[in-house]
């Protein structure tokens, strides 16, 4: 009976099998993001104009700055690869320094604006929650907010880099002042139901400081939109410098960017196309190459978007 029993036993016995690994959420995000083809074209174009802007002045024997008088206006050859303007500078030259200056404003700019705005519109949504005093203090910082929206920045911004003779620092300094504010009520906006949520409550409860539970509990958890927000940042950051310097009014020679370029090849638009078309490219592609990304990362970040397949 006892044998029986064991026998029993064994055979009941079903063995357990192992657990299955469990996918880390950066992994997922990377899988979904890796589906769309033209988010990853876009992080190759990236990646290549970041290679060009750094690598592209060793390449020639011609710097950004230095003028060839023997060739004043030539069309694309042998020693010019991308032809020179009037003045004799070599295009190929101001082209790879021009696209590393408008990447740097442009990423510098808008990872900056985005921190401002992540921690302006979190802070804003925790005050309403602290009470009369707090919902006090909410509003006083969404007028703020809304003052500083409807200032004409663009014509302070014009006027402060014409007056400081076109520092492409002072610029991305400006834009940073004047380019958080509808990315703070966008985040005011999305944070006030993360206030309400049970962990935010205990934490203060606990007597976590406010900083804390605004950086390691609120910011994270929309940390997906603010990855969003920075990619679609950058695009609109190169766009405003190129406007901002085609018009005269951001970066100054002997500095050199995409916006100067286009700004300088509009009188020779037809006698000279390559002085416009060849810099009008090169910004075509920065700006394509953002907004796959960014549609990828959507699709990625985005739990509920059907683009980014089953993970």
């Amino acid at each position: 009976m006892t044998m029986q029993n064991e026998v029993s036993e064994e055979k009941v016995a079903v063995p357990v099998p192992p657990s299955k690994k469990r996918t880390s959420m950066m992994r997922l995000y990377y899988r979904r993001f890796r589906r769309n083809k033209l988010a990853v074209f876009g992080v190759f174009i990236i990646f290549g104009l970041v290679v060009f802007s750094v690598f592209g002045p060793m390449m020639t024997e011609w710097n950004y700055a230095d003028p060839d008088f023997t060739a004043l206006g030539a069309p694309p050859n042998g020693s010019h690869w991308f032809g020179t303007q009037k003045s004799g500078h070599d295009l190929f030259a101001q082209v790879s320094h021009g696209v590393g200056r408008s990447l740097i404003i442009g990423f510098t700019t808008s990872i900056l604006t985005t921190l401002i705005a992540a921690m302006v519109g979190t802070a804003t949504a925790y005050f309403g929650a602290l009470g009369p005093a707090g919902r006090r203090m909410e509003k006083v910082m969404l007028g703020i907010i809304n003052f500083l929206l409807i200032i004409p920045s663009f014509l302070i911004i014009a006027l402060v880099i014409k007056g400081y003779g076109g520092s492409w620092q002072l610029l991305i300094l400006v834009l940073v002042i004047f380019g958080w504010m509808g990315a703070a009520r966008v985040i005011w906006s999305l944070a006030m139901s993360i206030r309400e949520r049970e962990f935010v409550t205990a934490a203060r409860y606990m007597g976590v400081s406010s900083g804390k539970i605004l950086w390691r509990h609120m910011v994270p958890n929309i940390g997906s939109l603010l990855v969003i927000q920075m990619t679609l940042g950058v695009q609109a950051t190169v766009m405003a410098e190129t406007s901002f310097s085609f018009l005269g009014l951001g970066v100054k020679a002997p500095d050199v960017s995409l916006g100067t370029l286009l700004g300088g090849a509009q009188d020779v638009l037809y006698s000279a196309p390559w002085l416009f078309f060849i810099p009008a490219g090169f910004l075509t592609l920065i700006t394509l190459a953002v907004a796959f990304i960014a549609d990828g990362l959507r699709d990625a970040l985005d739990p509920n978007s059907s683009a980014g397949g089953r993970a």
